[in-house]
């Protein structure tokens, strides 16, 4: 086994298992306090662990760290942004938000995986190249509980029934449009409503190590190097636990009322051409669904 784990499971009093998260936030100044650069770091791969299938084969599930609070970096699909072996492109993003983004894809893999390995390495702008080792030991294996607590959900009997939100976006899954052209994004989503909004205040200023409840859908971009104007403005689907901010890890955010026909229209355009892909999160506060739309823009 190559390196560290990314992460560790630990056991609470409760009996549930945790992903416990052991990259920091930065060097400590002199005074001892974190430093929170905004710019000119580096994205660190992230293996958050595997899933088995019920055909027995297996999901090496990956994520990211971008170290950055502000930039967010782009890295095309080459030897800067390889998945090896059988890569160099196995549906990693090439555009990485800031901070922590957990649980953004999965790579399945055959039943007799054994003890093989998947490599994802990133070299960034900065010239710093880190790696996440995806394997089957055993100490990686994540469930829907693992995902619910390490998304931010507080303990509670509802964990273990909860259910993934159904996402369905309308239109093709591949479309050609125009710098500049407005294009109407259609969710339509359905939950089993489980994880209820926290009544006001959603959660008390100050808590951040839980992330606010309820259903709630944004649109963001997974590659693509071209500015992109969402209208609405979206929440930030990174861990940004800022007072303030935009963002359901923020103390005090709260989660946004679900249209009456369970449709989230979205409108978005493209400021440069290029081909991007363009990724829709339905997440009820436990557990994110997610759907991507490629767009060649003209």
């Amino acid at each position: 086994m190559k390196g560290l784990p990314f992460w560790r499971r630990v056991s609470t009093s409760s009996g549930v298992l945790l992903a416990v998260a052991v990259l920091g936030v930065g060097v400590e100044d002199g005074s001892g306090q974190p430093v929170r650069h905004s710019t000119g770091q580096e994205v660190v791969p992230a293996y958050e662990g595997w899933e088995q299938n019920p055909d027995g084969s297996f999901n090496l599930v990956f994520g990211t760290m971008n170290r950055n609070w502000e930039e967010e970096l782009d890295i095309p699909i080459g030897v800067a942004n390889s998945i090896e072996p059988g890569g160099p492109d196995q549906g990693q993003p090439t555009h990485f938000l800031p901070r922590r983004n957990r649980f953004l894809f999965r790579i399945r893999v055959p039943e007799d995986f054994g003890d093989k390995e998947l490599v994802w390495t990133l070299t960034s702008p900065n010239g710093k190249t880190k790696r996440a080792y995806g394997t089957l030991h055993p100490d990686y294996y994540v469930d829907d509980l693992v995902f619910q607590r390490n998304n931010g959900a507080s303990a509670s009997a509802e964990l273990l029934t909860n259910k993934t939100p159904v996402l369905k976006v309308e239109g093709k899954t591949t479309r050609t449009v125009h710098v500049g052209q407005p294009v109407t994004l259609t969710a339509v989503v359905t939950d089993d409503g489980l994880l209820k909004p926290y009544e006001l205040p959603s959660r008390p200023t100050g808590v951040t190590t839980t992330a606010a409840r309820g259903l709630r859908v944004a649109w963001f971009v997974y590659r693509g190097a071209g500015n992109v104007v969402f209208e609405p403005e979206q929440f930030q689907v990174w861990e940004d636990r800022r007072v303030g901010s935009n963002s359901p890890w923020a103390p005090g955010w709260k989660t946004p009322s679900s249209p009456p026909d369970g449709k989230w229209v979205v409108l978005a355009r493209f400021s440069k051409s290029g081909t991007y892909v363009l990724r829709c999160l339905a997440h009820d506060g436990g557990l994110p669904t997610q759907k991507d739309i490629t767009f060649v823009v003209e």
